[in-house]
């Protein structure tokens, strides 16, 4: 078989089937809008199928791509049961290709940043021995593979996924991180019309009009960290510093330990006062006080939390920096579980720009945690969502 043929096949095959797709009785358009985030789980493809490679007769295919996020999984392949493989993603917002043949493990990385936040149209053809990538109509990336070990062979099952990988990460030549908050549209697909099969808890989500850099939390769904994967301590003086900017209403954060919680909140419908809800083993209390315009700072000390430059909480018995190394829980957008207290507070809503903890920017795709509502690198300029 020319193994580039089949290269082909796996890097345009899978938006193919998006022509059929059926979610809830309705049938998603070629031309449909795609949100390719939101999965529930880290290496699990959004969507995943198989078709008999004797049924492959177009090897092109083209389709606009969007997004902010610089790491992610597009799309992936493989041909007898994953004995030979291909991924296509993004590092540092540039296309990288990683195939698997026989003893060949390649990793090829160029072109432009596509994390750009606008639409760029994509076509990926065969010319001959080489893979090539255009954008915009442009070549960005050529690929060749050549293998004297593996005879040609163009029968089987072909495996295609969406958004993850059916082999196990540790083939991979350069590991990445999967999770793509991303969308595509427009797509021509090559000739099948074969559908997904999808997790039976998987929803469409819709993609946004226009979008702007930061992490957005729709008023549902939280981000969790275990603060023992965090940056630590520097200086006792300096403490832990947690900076948030942005624009929201709702709980801010929660920090949980044995015997300990504390809620971070910004009363709903009143912006200019932010709301500071301790629950503590003994009791609770909260306090209000004024709010810096879409800033906030959290600082941990040893045996204080201080907001904004303000004392809210003294407690000698406690050592909140040997908490915070053996890990506490530290959530973004509202307080996990379903506790009474968890219940009655209102989770967040509003698009937070940058987090930073000990001035170290934290991506929500490397929570431990996070809701499939939330979008970790996108938010909206408007309300508007385009209809998928």
């Amino acid at each position: 078989m020319n193994y580039l043929k089949e290269v082909v096949i796996l890097l345009l095959g899978p938006y193919l089937i998006l022509l059929c797709r059926r979610v809830s009785g309705e049938q998603i358009s070629s031309k449909g809008v795609i949100n390719l985030a939101h999965r529930q789980s880290k290496w699990t493809p959004l969507m995943q199928m198989s078709a008999n490679l004797s049924d492959i007769t177009s090897i092109r295919s083209f389709f606009e791509f969007r997004t902010l996020d610089p790491e992610g999984a597009v799309f992936y392949g493989d041909t007898k049961e994953g004995q030979d493989w291909f991924v296509l993603s993004l590092r540092d917002g540039i296309p990288e290709m990683q195939i698997g043949k026989a003893d060949i493990l390649v990793s090829v990385k160029g072109g432009r940043k596509l994390n750009d936040g606008a639409w760029h149209l994509l076509e990926l053809r065969n010319e001959g021995k080489f893979v090539v990538l255009e954008v915009n109509n442009k070549v960005e990336l050529v690929v060749g593979l050549h293998s004297k070990l593996v005879e040609d062979d163009l029968t089987g099952k072909i495996r295609l996924a969406l958004g993850g990988m059916l082999v196990d990460k540790q083939k991979l030549f350069h590991p990445f991180e999967p999770e793509i908050d991303a969308c595509i549209r427009g797509g021509h697909w090559l000739n099948l019309s074969t559908t997904w099969d999808t997790d039976s808890t998987w929803e469409p989500r819709p993609c946004f009009s226009e979008i702007k850099k930061g992490s957005y939390f729709p008023g549902t769904g939280v981000a969790m960290f275990n603060t023992s994967d965090l940056p630590g301590l520097k200086t006792e003086e300096a403490g832990i510093t947690v900076e948030i900017f942005g624009s929201w209403t709702g709980t801010m954060l929660s920090l949980q330990s044995t015997g300990f919680e504390y809620i971070l909140a910004v009363l709903d419908g009143n912006k200019d006062v932010k709301e500071v809800q301790l629950g503590l083993k003994e009791g609770s209390e909260s306090v209000a006080l004024p709010r810096e315009p879409e800033t906030l700072t959290f600082t941990i000390l040893k045996h204080s939390l201080v907001v904004n430059s303000v004392t809210e909480l003294e407690k000698e018995s406690l050592d909140f920096f040997s908490m915070w190394k053996k890990g506490m829980l530290l959530t973004f957008g509202g307080v996990p579980g379903d506790s009474e207290k968890a219940k009655s507070t209102h989770d967040l809503r509003g698009c937070l720009e940058k987090i930073l903890v000990q001035g170290q920017v934290i991506d929500l795709d490397r929570a431990l945690y996070k809701h499939t509502a939330v979008s970790s690198h996108s938010c909206p300029t408007e309300t508007f969502i385009l209809a998928g």
